[in-house]
């Protein structure tokens, strides 16, 4: 199979099915596993260069819609009737599903139903120690500061923060995606603030910031010193490496 994988999630998932050998090229943002740097690009997951891509003579093309501007690219795949499959998971029940429809597109559907049942099995795993957890602390995850953007009760973070033993302060909220403002999130007043700024490597997010808006001296995660700069690889991708990122957040949060 010669498989392009444009979106960071579906390149993990196929790391994960142990089929890194069958990507011939990946989007820019595809940085795991590392052998994968050194495959051809074909652009930003919002930007694909689908000339790019067609020259690549997929066998399949894995896209995704988990993004908001991703639809562009389905629609020019469809164009040149490349072979493709579009993968859009909010849970990770979804994303178990994910892994089987992705081995089963490769052509090992019985390695798929394996390792999906492996990957539930691990949040079974952590279900059973959230089950123990009784007084249980809240979480601001903050995807963008200005306007400012957060996982709402629709999205894998708020299932992941119940798994840690903890809770996203906007879970209440349906959408996968919240907009909200400063004030909101200080009158929530959560025990952690999580920065995992979309598209924005650590290194370049400054939890001082977070200290200069107008009364946030006063929140609890503040006070506590409990701003976290977590790395958004490990959080916002639709992957199994999500319960990596959960393994953080549980030491984390109940050290």
């Amino acid at each position: 199979m010669r498989v392009v994988s444009i979106c960071p999630s579906n390149t993990e998932i196929v790391h994960y099915l142990g089929r890194t050998e069958d990507l011939v090229a990946v989007d820019d943002f595809s940085d795991w596993p590392p052998e994968v740097q050194h495959l051809p690009k074909v652009g930003p997951d919002l930007s694909i260069n689908m000339d790019q891509v067609e020259k690549m003579n997929p066998d399949l093309v894995l896209a995704s819609l988990s993004v908001p501007g991703m639809e562009k690219n389905i629609a020019e795949l469809e164009k040149r009737k490349l072979p493709f499959i579009t993968l859009n998971p909010n849970s990770l029940r979804e994303i178990a599903n994910d892994i089987r429809t992705i081995a089963d597109a490769l052509g090992y559907r019985e390695l798929g139903i394996e390792k999906a049942k492996r990957f539930e099995a691990e949040v079974r795993r952590f279900q059973t120690f959230s089950d123990q957890i009784k007084t249980r602390p809240s979480l601001y995850w903050e995807w963008w500061p200005k306007p400012v953007f957060t996982p709402g009760g629709l999205n894998w973070l708020s299932e992941i923060s119940r798994l840690a033993g903890a809770y996203n302060i906007f879970e209440t909220n349906p959408e996968a995606s919240v907009q909200t403002d400063w004030d909101e999130v200080k009158s929530k007043n959560p025990d952690h603030i999580c920065m995992v700024w979309v598209g924005v490597k650590e290194a370049k997010m400054n939890p001082e910031l977070i200290k200069k808006r107008p009364g946030w001296l006063e929140l609890a995660a503040v006070k506590n010193n409990r701003i976290h700069v977590l790395e958004e690889s490990l959080f916002c991708r639709p992957s199994p490496r999500l319960l990596e990122g959960l393994e953080k957040l549980i030491k984390m949060i109940h050290q």
